[in-house]
């Protein structure tokens, strides 16, 4: 199948990666380059997409996707009937809404397929796609979300995907937190730290989340699988659903302050694990 993907970062490079390697034909765009082996380097959006069945973005935020979709040198100029557009960025629900209706008003569809399963999930074609489209649209993608991931979710219609994916990334953030703080005051009070994590694992507390970031926690690795900047943006993204919507999140206006004061902190870059290192410099 001839792909255009477009944002090669920590998720999308190993994604576009798979794919070259399934056999696709696939030309690769980022903003800043970067070459993808198999794979054929463009020097626009709208160079990339030019001859593409299927356009599959993962990039930073909404505005990226914007920009990616409907820039003087983005995608729509290129798009035509029968062509997919796919977004595995985590963005504004809404705006994914309003960015479907304009892909669509060129003949081709649109499909939300944020994704989970972080660095190591890409690397190994591993991902959770949690996927927004019409059915017949998802039919015509499943050889290629078999490519890059293990599982598919099929959320529903336009617009579904980013919703579970906001809501996802609230509880991901949430179990972190409270591990990390449960963590540091038992630490704090003289349990031994890898002690600790072998009751959490053996424990109701045990998650995912927890078995995957607990080896970094204990090594104080903030080494970048998703950057704390970019579960601030997913977070600010849930308080503006929520706030469209009248829902008042308590627990989200606490982890929120967390990672703004994180952020202001500088550990933007850094893994979302480093909010440990924020109560770190805290606590001295």
């Amino acid at each position: 199948m001839k792909i255009a993907f477009l944002g090669l970062g920590i998720m999308g490079k190993p994604m576009a990666t798979n794919l070259a390697k399934a056999g696709n034909e696939v030309k690769v765009w980022n903003r800043t380059p970067k070459s993808v082996d198999g794979a054929q380097a463009a020097k626009t959006p709208a160079e990339a997409t030019e001859g593409a069945e299927v356009v599959w973005m993962c990039v930073a935020d909404t505005a990226a996707v914007e920009r990616v979709l409907f820039g003087a040198d983005g995608v729509e100029g290129k798009l035509r009937k029968g062509m997919i557009v796919v977004d595995s960025s985590t963005i504004s629900p809404v705006e994914t809404l309003k960015f479907a209706e304009r892909v669509r008003a060129k003949g081709a569809d649109y499909v939300d397929a944020p994704i989970t399963g972080s660095k190591v999930g890409a690397e190994s074609a591993q991902l959770i796609f949690m996927v927004g489209a019409a059915d017949n649209t998802l039919k015509r993608l499943e050889p290629l979300l078999g490519v890059m991931g293990k599982k598919v979710v099929h959320m529903g219609e336009v617009g579904k995907g980013q919703a579970s994916k906001i809501s996802l990334n609230l509880q991901i953030a949430m179990i972190f937190e409270g591990f990390i703080e449960g963590f540091e005051l038992a630490t704090r009070l003289g349990v031994n730290p890898e002690r600790f994590v072998e009751l959490v694992q053996n424990t109701m507390v045990r998650s995912g989340v927890v078995d995957y970031k607990a080896p970094f926690v204990l090594k104080r690795d903030y080494a970048p699988n998703f950057p704390l900047r970019l579960m601030r943006k997913d977070l600010h993204l849930v308080q503006d659903a929520s706030k469209a919507i009248h829902l008042r999140l308590p627990g989200l206006e606490s982890v929120l302050g967390v990672y703004e004061e994180a952020h202001k902190a500088g550990y933007g870059d850094q893994d979302y694990a480093a909010t440990l290192a924020l109560l770190d410099k805290k606590l001295g």
